[in-house]
């Protein structure tokens, strides 16, 4: 998942003098902030030795009011609008803002703290009010569409051009032909919602942190390994940290049914216990605005407008894509149910499968099947040598690119790792920072985004960075992940290439800034080369002997890759779908408290995806992807990608498979191009046809 920033500040140490009351209301903007220029380092990549929380409100004043100021020139500049005086001036802009605001991202993102949600909870709305101010702007807008309209005439490049398109689709899209009353109306709603978001974000923070399972009787977590007994132990207690899903990994483990139901519950229910963590009514009235809102611009729904510049276009298309896969997908999630259930009979349990109960016996049935034993596998993958010898490793063999860790640039958590990124001739693509380890600030699942974006225009490159949430072992322990947590890293990897890769001229359209149903195909595309025999020999050895997998181990993780697919498709078209039921709500009849339980219900019955055994991925209540990242109306991308990256696939595989040369081919027909050709034409030209959903189904073992 791309989102935001990876981080925390150095001085994060010294919080309490951030945080003291003097400090907080210390808002001057001078020389001495660490935002006043660009940052001196190589990269320019943030100098965390340097920043402190009590930087950023001044910064994002001066940056909103900086930018406000230079828009404010293009619009007036009494010439005529041309490409280089409007656009390519725009492209420009901003410059301090976009410091600030990177830098925020990450450390609201990966590690907050109180102060940094304050100012989070300030700072929503006034950003907010000032893309308002942008978009609003009469002067400018007529510049862009005379632009637009004179667009035949001015013979430009074919990124220019789409730059053009960009520019008037996003201000029209955003209201800027609107009343000026309706103008007014909108300005107070998308406030309304950054604020709401903001809110939901910090809400479900302190719940996921709040809901952890204590427990003073080791003997409750039977059937953790010593590894994870110890990460979990504190204080003559042990806590288990939710990560944001409804299923936690622990639940493959524990052998205690009441423990099992335990952690399920407190997962299921964490955000919505009527307290001030209870999501549900910012969430339900966030859905209230969209409708409002897509209402105003002239579409039915909130979906029907933010698709306008998907891949997918609309909603009939989604729906029909998501209504596709239902029965294939959950007739063998039923299948398994079935497998699962004689499990329990066998073993004289004298229950009916429960959702808690679905990941331990799961695990039971794919032992019995493929005799696979996930802590059997944990010795052979070890964090590092997966990130170094397995991630870095296969994009070496296909891009011809290394990494070679620095020392010498700040970060902002010590367990945080730096990595310069360099092309076969040695030349240098710009920086990866990778951080790895669950921390209770931060929030749960893992996503990719920039720091600094790559830009001919602006003579930058990329400064990346990959967030993840597994645990961190006790000190003096080897970090052993599972094989999903290793598809995890090689997926989060995928986004990194597209960011890496990004060749464009302006900002708005390099690297990863393409359509919610396109991002993710890079990134889940990257996820076969962990299992291709060459990059999987490389990384997957015993963690204390340094001996390779056993062939007959690889074998059985192989013939596992389809098992439990039922299941995993079933929960992921389960929040897609509910996704779509939100966002396609009319206005009015506004849904509060437990009724937004009904209607998550009622959701998942009309699309018939209402098994009690598989719970949806997430919840309304902590469906953090649409009410806070930026995935709203747009979840089903996970789905609709994967289509496209098993197809992608399946010409490396007609076509010789792990190559340099295929791989290059690759990152110049797809990872380079950013934002800058149509989706479904990027994707025909390096496939040969348009996307084709049989590879997907062949993968997931539904066909």
């Amino acid at each position: 998942m791309t989102k935001f920033f990876l981080g925390i500040l150095l001085c994060f140490i010294v919080a309490t003098s951030c945080n003291s009351s003097k400090n907080q209301t210390d808002n001057k903007w001078s020389a001495q902030n660490p935002f006043y220029k660009e940052s001196d380092l190589p990269y320019q990549a943030p100098d965390f030795s340097k920043i402190k929380i009590t930087d950023f409100r001044a910064a994002f004043d001066q940056g909103m009011k900086d930018h406000l100021e230079e828009i404010e020139k293009i619009a007036t500049n009494k010439e005529e609008a041309t490409f280089e005086n409007t656009l390519t001036a725009m492209e420009k802009s901003g410059a301090l803002l976009t410091r600030v605001n990177n830098v925020f991202n990450l450390l609201t993102g990966a590690n907050t703290n109180d102060t940094l949600q304050q100012i989070e909870a300030e700072i929503a709305p006034k950003l907010a009010a000032h893309e308002d101010a942008i978009t609003f702007n009469d002067k400018l807008f007529k510049r862009i569409e005379k632009i637009y309209t004179d667009k035949s005439q001015l013979k430009l490049d074919a990124e220019s051009d789409r730059l053009v398109d960009y520019y008037y689709q996003k201000f029209v899209l955003n209201g800027a032909k609107l009343s000026e009353n309706d103008k007014s109306s909108l300005k107070k709603l998308n406030e309304e919602e950054a604020t709401l978001s903001a809110k939901f974000t910090n809400q479900l923070l302190a719940a996921t942190k709040a809901a952890a399972l204590s427990v003073d009787d080791q003997t409750s977590l039977e059937g953790l390994n010593d590894g994870d007994l110890a990460a979990a132990h504190k204080n003559n207690s042990w806590t288990l940290s939710l990560q944001n899903t409804t299923q936690q990994p622990a639940l493959q483990s524990l052998k205690k049914r009441e423990t099992r139901k335990e952690l399920f519950d407190k997962s299921w229910n964490r955000a919505e216990k009527g307290d001030k963590n209870d999501t549900r009514s910012a969430l339900a009235r966030i859905a209230e605005i969209r409708a409002k809102k897509a209402n105003l611009i002239g579409f039915d729904n909130y979906a029907a407008w933010k698709l306008q510049n998907q891949m997918a276009k609309n909603p009939a298309i989604v729906e029909k894509f998501l209504s596709d896969l239902v029965p294939a997908a959950t007739a063998k999630a039923k299948k398994e149910a079935l497998d699962i259930q004689g499990v329990i009979d066998k073993d004289k349990g004298g229950f009916q499968l429960a959702a808690w109960d679905w990941d331990y016996y799961a695990e039971k049935v794919r032992k019995a099947k493929f005799d696979l034993d996930e802590q059997q596998i944990k010795p052979y993958f070890e964090l590092n040598k997966v990130l170094e010898d397995g991630v870095f490793y296969a994009a070496k063999l296909l891009y011809g690119i290394t990494f070679k860790e620095r020392h010498d640039i700040p970060v902002y958590q010590p367990d945080v790792r730096v990595f310069e990124v360099f092309e076969e001739n040695g030349t240098s693509i710009g920086l990866f920072y990778g951080d790895y380890f669950k921390r209770d600030n931060k929030s749960g699942g893992a996503w990719m985004s920039n720091l600094v974006d790559q830009s001919k225009l602006l003579g930058t490159k990329p400064v990346i960075y990959n967030v993840c949430n597994f645990t961190k072992p006790a000190a003096g322990q080897a970090a052993l992940i599972s094989f999903d947590d290793v598809t995890t890293m090689f997926h989060e990897f995928g986004h990194a290439l597209h960011g890496l890769f990004a060749n464009q001229q302006y900002p708005s359209l390099s690297g990863t800034s393409v359509a919610r149903d396109f991002v993710e195909f890079p990134s889940q595309f990257n996820e076969h080369w962990a299992l291709e025999s060459q990059v999987f020999s490389h990384y997957a050895k015993h963690y204390q002997t340094g001996e390779s997998m056993p062939q007959e181990l690889v074998e059985k993780i192989k013939k596992a890759g389809t098992f439990n697919q039922g299941y995993a498709l079933t929960e992921q078209l389960a929040s897609a779908s509910v996704d779509m039921s939100w966002h396609t709500r009319k206005p009015g009849n506004e849904i509060t408290g437990s009724a937004v339980d009904s209607f998550e219900n009622q959701a998942l019955v009309d699309k018939k995806l209402n098994l009690p055994q598989v719970p949806p991925r997430y919840r309304s209540s902590y469906f953090l992807h649409i009410w806070g990242n930026g995935y709203a109306a747009g979840y089903y991308a996970y789905s609709w990608t994967e289509m496209l990256d098993h197809d992608a696939f399946s010409w490396f595989e007609e076509n010789g498979g792990l190559t340099r040369k295929n791989g290059q081919r690759f990152r110049d027909m797809i990872l380079s191009k950013g934002n800058t050709e149509e989706y479904a034409k990027l994707f025909k030209t390096f496939r040969g046809h348009d996307p084709d959903i049989q590879p997907m189904l062949k993968n997931r073992g539904l066909k």
